[in-house]
Parts: structure tokens; C-alpha cells; sequence
């Protein structure tokens, strides 16, 4: 039997990223052959993702990509067991990988995306494989990726994967999206999205059954005040009228600068390039929701 030695088990490791003891264990097993260790890891990383699977998965993390001309972009929220693992480079990097995947190929839904290529191995090895170097459960829990027609994309991750943002801008000239004044309002945008979590980027986009509880609630509240019906439906109408100033992005308050909607500092940098840009929709992933 070969000589198993501190080296040999450390190189296994850096070859692998496996666990000491099993990089030790495969050698063993493998009579010292490098190859051969290599090969009972990847089918033991098979039998032990097998056997994570039906742990729960409450935490992880949401990756974003954008395209280098961005005009191009998606996020992959990537579940795991413990908010540890959900820190870990090797696993966020895991994250950033499957939404450029995701951009890349636009698949229907996870299972599609599980059969990609990425980095010369399929989405779902890598994910069997990144299963047994971390140790714990892992899936892909969704996707989405936006390319505008005539348009550029921007992201925003907020607290370290929590929540994830893709935001949608048309524009009529492609310069615009590499423009300075464009990449601040895009980042600003998609920031003011994960801090005041709104439905819609314009009222037409909110959902009428939203709309109608809302009033029914406001007409009620407009009711208990004793006045004429005539006044009640003016009360009822202003609530509401407050209510998409604060659901609907285009019309809040821009967080750093509360005397501009979002869509007055949409015209303003419109002004500033020559351009007509607007907000046309987002994307708002919480991990875990």
C-alpha cells in the first residue's frame, strides 16, 4: 500500500477543495493515486449531495450579472442551509456565475438552466459538486433576466445578497448607456428599488385588484367622517392618489433628493444627454420570499 503522505492529501485538497479528511480517506482508497482520488471524490460528492437534499434550505443569496455594454442582465437567487455558507466567496462566486448563465442563455425555468454549460461542466454538476466541497443543501430558487430592445439594464445588491434588484431603462441612443450621467441615475434607481420596495414602476403596471382594495379601504375610512358623498369620493380619490406616490417608483420621492420624483430626475438626465430615458420596469428579489 502506498504511503499516504501530508503533501499528497494537501494537493488533493487544492486540486478538489474537498475536506481534509475525505481528501485523505479517497487516497487511501485510491492507493495513492492522484487520478483515481480525484474520481472517488466527484462520485462521493454525488452520494453526499444525494443525501443533503432534503435539508432545508433557508438562507443564501442573490447574484447579480450585467453585460459589459449593459444593455443586458439577470439575477439567480442560490439557496443554502446557513446564512455562513451564504457568505462564502465560494459560493457567492457560485451565484454570480449562474446568473451570467442566465443572461447568457435565457432558459425557460431552473430546470432548463440546470442543463447549461457553465465553465465546461453543466449548472446542476457544478452545483452537485459545489454541494460536496461546502456541505451543505444548496438549489437554484429563481431567475430573472432582462434585454430591453432599445435600452439598458442596472443592478443593485443590498445587504450582501438579502435583496437583489434588476432594473429596466429605454433610451433611444446606445451611447447612453456607458454615459457617466446614466450609470449614476441607473445605480440610484436601482438602489432607491431595495430600499423602499415598490410594486410597480408605473401606475398602469399596478394590479387592479391591489387598486380596488385600496379604495374600498379608503372609501370606508371616508365614510366614518359624517361628510357628503361628493366629499367622501374627493377623500377616497386623494388617498389613492398618496398611495401610488409611494408604491409606484416613477412617482416617489427620490431618496437622496426629495424635492424630484424618480421621474423628474428621469428627465433630467434625459436633458442632460439628449435623450429620452425612462423607467420601465424592475425586478425585486428578497432571498428566502
Amino acid at each position: 500500500m502506498a504511503q499516504i503522505t501530508a503533501a499528497m492529501v494537501k494537493q488533493l485538497r487544492e486540486m478538489t477543495d474537498s475536506p481534509m479528511m475525505e481528501c485523505k480517506k479517497a487516497l487511501v482508497e485510491a492507493d495513492g493515486d492522484m487520478d483515481a482520488a480525484v474520481d472517488i471524490l466527484r462520485k462521493n460528492g454525488l452520494a453526499a449531495a444525494a443525501k443533503k437534499a432534503g435539508r432545508d434550505t433557508n438562507e443564501g443569496a442573490v447574484a447579480a450579472y450585467i453585460s459589459e455594454d449593459g444593455t443586458a442582465g439577470a439575477l439567480a437567487e442560490i439557496a443554502c442551509e446557513t446564512d455562513f455558507v451564504a457568505s462564502n466567496p465560494k459560493f457567492t462566486g457560485f451565484a454570480a456565475d449562474v446568473a451570467k448563465v442566465v443572461c447568457d442563455n435565457e432558459p425557460a425555468d431552473v430546470e432548463a438552466l440546470l442543463a447549461c454549460e457553465m465553465n465546461g461542466e453543466t449548472v446542476e454538476s457544478t452545483l452537485t459538486e459545489m454541494i460536496h466541497v461546502i456541505g451543505e443543501n444548496m438549489k437554484v430558487s429563481r431567475t430573472t433576466v432582462r434585454k430591453p430592445a432599445a435600452g439598458g439594464v442596472a443592478s443593485y445588491i443590498h445587504m450582501g445578497g438579502k435583496i437583489g434588484v434588476l432594473v429596466e431603462f429605454s433610451f433611444d441612443k446606445p451611447e447612453t448607456a456607458t454615459a457617466d450621467a446614466f450609470k449614476t441615475f441607473a445605480h440610484d434607481v436601482a438602489m432607491q428599488v431595495a430600499a423602499t420596495a415598490p410594486i410597480a414602476a408605473v401606475r398602469e403596471d399596478v394590479a387592479q385588484d391591489v387598486i380596488d382594495h385600496e379604495v374600498e379601504i379608503y372609501k370606508a375610512q371616508a365614510a366614518e367622517s359624517g361628510k357628503p358623498e361628493a366629499i367622501q369620493e374627493k377623500m377616497a380619490v386623494g388617498r389613492l392618489e398618496k398611495f401610488f406616490k409611494g408604491i409606484v417608483l416613477n412617482e416617489q420621492e427620490f431618496i437622496k433628493d426629495s424635492s424630484m420624483t424618480i421621474k423628474a430626475y428621469a428627465e433630467k438626465v434625459s436633458k442632460e444627454l439628449g435623450d429620452t430615458v425612462k423607467v420601465v420596469a424592475f425586478d425585486r428579489l428578497v432571498c428566502g420570499e
